[in-house]
């Protein structure tokens, strides 16, 4: 089944000015507190401030994002990099807690790679797990740093619950939408939620992943699992 797109005046012209705006207004008031937290991640992490990592952007296009770095470099006796976690010190997790390590993806908004809001980009082994034509569908808008998904459970919710939250938000494109999503995220923030990846994101253990016809709405039989059930 073919999801049209609303290709109304706000999703064709005043979306993208709106991000030009606010991403240029955002970089500038917040430049002194963006180089306060690279020179903070530049003597924790004793190295680059930045992690910069190769997504799937609008029309499957890769791009490459830009996001503060809450892991360091140390590795074991062998050569090999520690856990995620023994990598992870204090500063870089309170920067995933308030979402801080995004903000340098105002950047990707900027130039154009990226929506303040929009499906959340994701890396190309991820989007590979589904067919095609649902890649197609899910990136006919330029990935966003909040979304859908993003106010509706975040990374409680699995892969395939977030394609279809992506869709539903591409049918019902309005500007009150993306100001609703807006609001959310900043109560998400606040709440910190939905932080750490669910146990099982993918719902199929092998092969493609078809997602549910978002018509549905209800997403009955595919609920959000937590952590630490």
């Amino acid at each position: 089944m073919d999801i049209p797109l609303q290709r109304g005046i706000y999703a064709c012209w005043f979306k993208r000015h709106i991000d030009i705006a606010a991403s240029l207004i955002g970089l500038i008031v917040l430049s002194p507190f963006l180089l306060f937290i690279s020179l903070l991640l530049l003597f924790c992490n004793r190295g680059t401030p930045f992690f910069i990592q190769e997504r799937v952007g609008r029309g499957m296009k890769p791009f490459k994002i830009i996001k503060f770095k809450t892991m360091n470099d140390k590795k074991d006796a062998s050569g090999n990099l520690l856990p995620d976690a023994e990598r992870t010190g204090p500063l870089g997790r309170f920067l995933r807690a308030t979402s801080i390590d995004e903000l340098p993806e105002l950047v990707n908004v900027f130039i154009g790679d990226m929506s303040l809001i929009g499906p959340r980009p994701w890396i190309p082994e991820q989007m590979a797990r589904f067919e095609p034509l649902v890649q197609e569908k899910r990136m006919a808008l330029s990935p966003g740093i909040t979304g859908r998904a993003q106010v509706q459970g975040r990374n409680n919710l699995t892969f395939r619950q977030r394609v279809c939250l992506d869709l539903e938000y591409q049918r019902n494109l309005t500007f009150y939408q993306d100001l609703k999503i807006l609001f959310g995220t900043f109560v998400q923030v606040l709440k910190r939620e939905g932080i750490d990846q669910c146990q099982e994101v993918f719902d199929h253990t092998s092969g493609t992943i078809p997602p549910k016809d978002p018509e549905t709405r209800g997403l009955r039989g595919n609920q959000a699992r937590r952590r630490n059930e």
